[in-house]
């Protein structure tokens, strides 16, 4: 049955009076999963105002009733995510293990910010004068505005608003409109488990609704995940604000294979980090940066794993690859291909994919590094392919382009991987493993284009959710 789209404000459900919006099954098109209207400006108000008139009392909650509230929304996404891991498979195309894992993954930060209640929420240092003190406490910032994207509906949502609460702060949040039924369901389940009203608002609707969210007079800092464009629109936006922005944005992360790695580990790895979740998540491995001695060998053994990948409905028992997220990410996946092969690309392998509806073909190319694909975000189930012969040359093949976030290294030699982590530019360095994943305890984002503001996720969070007071207590 199709579920009606809607917003929530000042804890109430409430339709929205703009244009019409729906959500449809990218595997099946013709498949409307909810339909509605999107949020007015007016709504943006009406969210801001109700978050300030709650932010007071909020701020005042004890921290560990806060995180109790947290606590029961991570007991209620465990009992529920088969289900909501259906749904989100249906509304964002991903297969239904990562659909139910990402649910998991959800609940698993909730429960790990819960417990940032009973670690130490600040410092006492000694004083140059007699009989001093000198105390650091942190206090919530405020109002956040939260703007997610469609790749990871629950979990990256669940990464911002989670220790933005428990740290006392009060949330208005505009998810990508390609998603809203998990928006719902995360604003749901914060409900039930305990949220008052104003704490939490959800507005849907498009991207101008974001950019008023965060010129609102009433706002005091904004988190956003997207793409580097946006992102720099609303760093843009709130820097004559004076407004703080933590930004998680673009990625065109490389793994470097050297001659000693184990090469069989390594091609799995890297058609795991390059076509899991279609290929659609920030930290995919978009590039292979490999040793000339052993690039045929490695390549070959990607091109096999490739070929055999199964793209289909993510519901099917079996599946590797779901289809992309809308028909406009096909046309642009499909795009960056054509164009790579257009000024001299080379394609490797391809597996096959019906040609239909949002599915894409999980491509490997091989590129010179001088091509657009090399240092462009194409944002799909591409991957790169260019060759080098030293060390020196590989990191600087890594570090080229304006990106920063996510890197693997393959290699058994532990000298050379202490090396490299000094020397490659980004925020997270994976050693033997994909360059996707993240965990909800240590922090999380990137270098350059790739990110700006406190890291996320781990006790990282807390540097962008609180603010610091510094008392002298003699």
């Amino acid at each position: 049955m199709t579920r009606r789209i809607q917003l929530f404000v000042a804890g109430e459900w409430r339709e929205g009076n703009g244009v019409p919006i729906d959500s449809r099954n990218p595997a099946k098109l013709d498949e409307v999963l909810g339909a509605g209207a999107a949020a007015l400006p007016e709504d943006v108000d009406a969210a801001v105002a109700s978050a300030r008139s709650a932010s007071e009392t909020w701020r005042r909650t004890p921290m560990h009733e806060r995180a109790s509230i947290l606590l029961r929304a991570a007991v209620l996404l465990e009992e529920r995510a088969e289900q909501y891991g259906r749904e989100l498979t249906l509304e964002e195309g991903k297969t239904l293990p990562e659909g139910v894992g990402e649910v998991r993954r959800a609940a698993e930060i909730f429960r790990f910010n819960a417990g940032q209640a009973d670690r130490e929420v600040g410092e006492i240092f000694s004083s140059p004068r007699a009989a001093e003190r000198i105390l650091v406490v942190r206090k919530p910032v405020g109002v956040i505005g939260v703007i997610t994207p469609w790749n990871f509906p629950i979990a990256i949502p669940a990464w911002k608003i989670a220790p933005a609460l428990v740290h006392g702060n009060t949330i208005v949040w505009k998810p990508a409109s390609v998603v809203p039924l998990l928006a719902m369901r995360l604003t749901e389940v914060l409900a039930e488990a305990g949220l008052p009203a104003g704490v939490l608002s959800l507005l849907i609707g498009p991207g101008v609704l974001g950019s008023r969210i965060a010129g609102s007079p009433d706002v005091d800092a904004v988190t956003f995940t997207g793409s580097t464009s946006v992102g720099t629109g609303l760093l843009e936006l709130c820097a004559p604000l004076r407004r703080p922005v933590q930004a998680e944005m673009g990625g065109k992360n490389a793994a470097l294979v050297f001659a000693d790695a184990d090469l069989d580990l390594a091609a799995e790895q890297i058609v795991q980090g390059a076509m899991r979740s279609t290929g659609q998540k920030c930290t995919a491995t978009s590039r292979l940066v490999v040793d000339a001695e052993v690039a045929d060998e490695l390549v070959e053994r990607v091109a096999t794993r490739v070929r055999e990948l199964v793209v289909a409905d993510g519901l099917q028992p079996g599946v590797d690859v779901g289809p992309a997220v809308s028909t406009e990410a096909r046309a642009e996946i499909e795009s960056a291909i054509r164009d790579a092969v257009a000024v001299g690309g080379r394609v490797i392998a391809q597996a096959d994919a019906p040609d239909a509806d949002c599915f894409v073909r999980p491509t490997v190319l091989e590129t010179d590094v001088s091509d657009p694909i090399w240092r462009d975000e194409v944002f799909g189930p591409v991957l790169s392919v260019a060759r080098f012969h030293d060390e020196d040359q590989a990191i600087k093949m890594a570090n080229d382009g304006p990106f920063g976030l996510s890197s693997a290294v393959f290699t058994r030699d532990l000298a050379r991987s202490l090396r490299i982590l000094d020397h490659l530019d980004v925020g997270v360095v994976h050693v033997n493993s994909e360059s996707a994943g993240a965990d909800p305890h240590v922090p999380f984002g990137g270098a350059k284009a790739s990110g700006i503001g406190p890291k996320e996720q781990g006790r990282a969070s807390r540097e962008f959710f609180t603010s610091t007071t510094t008392a002298y207590l003699r």
